[in-house]
């Protein structure tokens, strides 16, 4: 193992591109993790919701009942009963014809089948591929950065989490504990041997990075009686307080309010039309802290030397 780890420091451009065919591979499990994970849940909420009616509301169920509509133990979607990130395999949402191994290469797949089922020819959205290819883009610059190291490791582990995070907030407006949660305690973890950052400004990055955004939500509450944001922001800007240290927290912030503000922007500029609405509609902000999060992982310390600097 260890004369294969010297080749690779030897031979940057083959561990470049050995992490970008791997994390491709990932990307293809990430697009898996995006559609179904919220499935999943969903089914989880509507279960819990049903013990409690059948706990607390038996008469209102018999009600129900009685007119023909029975609530329980009926999935709220369309997919077979048993659905989680592995069963049923991957198939064509319109013809369900079992998609081939060879169609699920990352990136190959799709460009073989030119976008279509091979089946029933139904379009396969261009998304798949994309996410594959940020993913792979994503992970060979931290291999770029960072070279085989543990550091390479565990920051790609925190970029396929990011991935998924952000294609289900964009989706969903939703950013799952089963995946932020996780990574903050890894964050705190690995901290305890210094691995990015000590373990005080780690804990203090995780406390300050939660309570920074959970102190903006309820002012922006009081002040308009709505909410400004989930909680699922404040706990992802945790998890880059308890991976970076509080020090980086001032730059996550302004750089997701930038990425945020050109997106907003350029959709509306997008959408002159309709601009009252693009303005009215919810915007999730995960992505944007993802964002920034993962340039601090990389180039934070050279843009606060550079900021610092320049001042």
């Amino acid at each position: 193992m260890s004369e294969f780890i010297s080749s690779l420091e030897r031979l940057p451009w083959l561990f470049i591109s050995l992490s970008f065919i791997f994390a491709a591979t990932i990307g293809s499990f990430l697009n898996v993790v995006i559609h179904r994970l919220p499935v999943m849940m969903k089914r989880e909420w509507q279960q819990e919701c049903n013990g409690y009616l059948e706990e607390y509301h038996a008469d209102l169920l018999t009600q129900i009942r009685q007119v023909g509509i029975d609530t329980l133990n009926k999935p709220i979607d369309h997919y077979p009963e048993k659905y989680n990130l592995i069963v049923p395999g991957s198939a064509c949402p319109k013809c369900k014809t079992a998609i081939k191994p060879w169609h699920n290469l990352p990136m190959l797949g799709w460009l073989m089948l030119r976008g279509k089922c091979a089946a029933c020819k139904a379009p396969i959205s261009a998304r798949y591929p994309i996410i594959e290819l940020i993913t792979g883009l994503l992970v060979a610059t931290l291999a770029w950065h960072f070279g085989p190291s543990w550091q390479f490791v565990f920051t790609s582990l925190l970029t396929f989490v990011l991935v998924a995070l952000t294609g289900i907030d964009l989706d969903e407006m939703l950013l799952p504990d089963q995946l932020t949660l996780p990574l903050l305690w890894l964050g705190l973890l690995l901290n305890l041997n210094q691995m990015f950052t000590s373990p005080t400004d780690a804990i203090i990055g995780a406390a300050a990075g939660y309570l920074s955004l959970w102190s903006v939500f309820w002012l922006f509450k009081l002040l308009t009686g709505k909410e400004g944001m989930g909680y699922g922001d404040f706990k992802l800007l945790a998890v880059f307080g308890a991976w970076l240290g509080w020090q980086m927290l001032p730059l996550v912030i302004l750089l997701s309010s930038l990425v945020g503000a050109v997106v907003g922007i350029t959709i509306i500029v997008a959408n002159r039309k309709g601009m009252r609405n693009q303005l009215s509609n919810p915007i999730p902000f995960g992505p944007y802290i993802a964002a920034a999060g993962w340039i601090a992982v990389i180039w934070g310390q050279p843009i606060v030397d550079w900021y610092l600097s320049a001042i």
